[in-house]
């Protein structure tokens, strides 16, 4: 476990900011990277990393999610001390395997989506405000919580792997996520950590994308005036919509610095 959450961090002192760390979670072989933004999401995927972590590798791989989970390993969980405003909702066993799965909507997308914002951790309210902000000017605005991005690519991998080779019908649960997105939808990614980590999302059904993140660190300042500095604040989002998808300008969309 480990809590370098980036320049969210950056009031607490330059030396606790770190960008690579998403990046080596989703390339660390028997390593199941999180990063959760809720405490409940925090729960289900503890609840998940105990017996992980005790599991003997002498499983076999399942078919159900296209994951390595029958042989277990380590597990980093990268947290954060922003105080994050909390929502209720009941934690059914579907969203329970969704967050250990690696992502589920928290706001499913309409049938005429033009933009998915897809966040991962601490930046969860910046990317809730930019939904709403663009609401009124794109229709059917999605918000994808990718609980973890390590765990949601390897199942997609894992499933093109499996098609090659002859099982025509494996669907990562990523693949079954972005399904019933219309093919002209923008994806905007944006985590407090390197924009690759989530660029890949769009090579999955063939949508445009925008990865927002932190390419440099070691800056100290409030937490809104470096979101602002690096582009990931609500209205750093916002504009990555409104230069993704066409339409009419969006009215709440101030001009970036």
């Amino acid at each position: 476990m480990a809590t370098p959450s980036g320049i969210t961090l950056a009031p607490e002192g330059g030396a606790h900011q770190s960008i690579a760390t998403p990046l080596i979670g989703l390339a660390q072989d028997g390593l199941a990277a999180f990063e959760p933004a809720f405490v409940d999401e925090l729960a289900a995927i503890l609840a998940f990393a105990f017996d992980y972590i005790q599991r003997d590798a002498e499983g076999e791989a399942s078919e159900r999610n296209w994951l390595r989970d029958e042989t277990g390993g380590s597990v980093y969980l990268r947290l954060s001390t922003r105080p994050i405003e909390q929502i209720k909702r009941a934690m059914t066993g579907e969203l329970r395997q969704a967050i250990v799965d690696g992502a589920y909507w928290q706001r499913p997308p309409g049938p005429n989506c033009q933009v998915v914002v897809a966040y991962t951790g601490a930046v969860v309210p910046e990317a809730i405000q930019a939904v709403g902000l663009m609401a009124e000017d794109r229709r059917d605005v999605g918000l994808l919580a990718v609980t973890s991005a390590d765990r949601l690519n390897a199942g997609w991998t894992a499933a093109q792997r499996a098609r090659e080779r002859g099982l025509v019908h494996a669907r990562s649960h990523i693949e079954k996520l972005m399904a019933d997105i219309p093919s002209h939808c923008g994806i905007v990614t944006v985590l407090d950590g390197h924009p690759a980590t989530l660029a890949w999302l769009g090579a999955v059904r063939g949508h445009r994308v925008r990865p927002l993140g932190v390419e440099h660190f070691g800056q100290t300042g409030s937490i809104p005036e470096l979101y602002r500095h690096y582009g990931i604040d609500a209205n750093a989002i916002v504009a990555a919509a409104a230069a993704l998808t066409p339409g009419r300008p969006i009215r709440h969309l101030k001009a970036l610095p």
